[in-house]
C-alpha cells in the first residue's frame, strides 16, 4: 500500500470571510466539523497551513486534535503543499481544502480506491473538473512524482498561488485525467464557505437540520426536500482561477 494521506489547507486570512473556518456552529468550529468528517476515509490527515501569527489558532487546534501539520509559505501555495507532502513522505495525496464542512470522507475513500486501482502515477483523479457533486465536496487525488514536477517546473502565478493547475491543465504533457462523477448532476448547489450568505447556509443546516455527522445522501435528501435552502447562496460566484 503506497503512503497515502490527505492534505488539507487551512489559513485565517481569507479575503472575503477572514477567520471563517473558526466559525462555530452545531456545537464546533467549521475546521472541527472539516477534520471529524475526513476521518470517515480512515485516510491520515495532515494540515498545511502557514508561517503567519494569524494562523496559530489553526496550530492549536491541530496540537489539541493530535493531527500532524507543516506551516509553510503563505503565498506560495504549491511550495507550501509540496514541502508538507515531502515533510510526511507522502507517495498519494488527497487534496481538499478546510473551508468545506460538510466534505464526505466516504466518497474520498471512495475515489482513493478507484485512484489506486488504476496504478498510474500520471493520473489526476478529482470530482473538481466535471462536477456533480455540490461545491463543497471536493477533492484531488494526484501522485507525489505529479506535485514535485509542478513544484519544479510552474512558472505562472496561478500555478504557484494554488497547487494543481500546473497538474490538470496538464502543462507537464503526461497528465492523464480521470473524473469521479455522479449519476445525478447537483453541482449547482454550494456548501462550501466563502462568504456571509454561504454561512448563512451552512449554520442552518448545522443548527436547524443538525447535519454534522450525516453523510452526503442524507444531506441531499434535505436539501432536496427544502428547495429555499438552495436560494440562500445560489447567486455566489466562485473565485475564479486566472490561469
Amino acid at each position: 500500500m503506497l503512503n497515502t494521506g490527505i492534505i488539507t489547507q487551512a489559513r485565517m486570512t481569507s479575503t472575503r470571510l477572514p477567520g471563517k473556518i473558526l466559525l462555530s456552529t452545531g456545537g464546533k468550529t467549521i475546521l472541527d466539523h472539516h477534520l471529524n468528517r475526513l476521518t470517515w476515509s480512515k485516510i491520515p490527515v495532515y494540515i498545511a497551513t502557514t508561517i503567519n501569527s494569524n494562523d496559530q489558532p489553526i496550530v492549536d487546534l491541530a496540537d489539541s486534535l493530535g493531527i500532524p501539520f507543516y506551516r509553510g509559505d503563505e503565498h506560495h501555495v504549491l511550495k507550501r503543499f509540496y514541502e508538507c507532502a515531502e515533510k510526511f513522505k507522502l507517495e498519494v495525496i488527497v487534496r481538499v481544502t478546510s473551508d468545506c464542512p460538510l466534505i464526505d470522507g466516504h466518497i474520498i475513500a471512495d475515489g482513493l480506491t478507484q485512484y489506486l486501482k488504476l496504478r498510474d502515477k500520471n493520473v489526476y483523479y478529482s470530482n473538481s473538473l466535471v462536477r456533480t457533486f455540490p461545491r463543497g465536496l471536493d477533492f484531488e487525488i494526484f501522485s507525489f512524482d505529479q506535485l514535485k514536477t509542478a513544484y519544479i517546473n510552474a512558472s505562472l502565478e496561478s500555478d504557484t498561488e494554488h497547487v494543481t493547475p500546473y497538474i490538470n491543465q496538464n502543462r507537464s504533457h503526461t497528465t492523464v485525467i480521470v473524473n469521479h462523477t455522479s449519476i445525478e448532476n447537483y453541482s449547482d448547489f454550494r456548501w462550501t464557505l466563502d462568504t456571509e450568505d454561504d454561512w448563512r447556509l451552512l449554520k442552518t443546516l448545522f443548527d436547524d437540520y443538525k447535519v454534522a455527522d450525516l453523510p452526503y445522501s442524507e444531506i441531499l435528501k434535505i436539501v432536496l426536500q427544502h428547495p429555499e435552502l438552495t436560494t440562500i447562496n445560489n447567486h455566489i460566484k466562485q473565485k475564479e482561477i486566472k490561469l
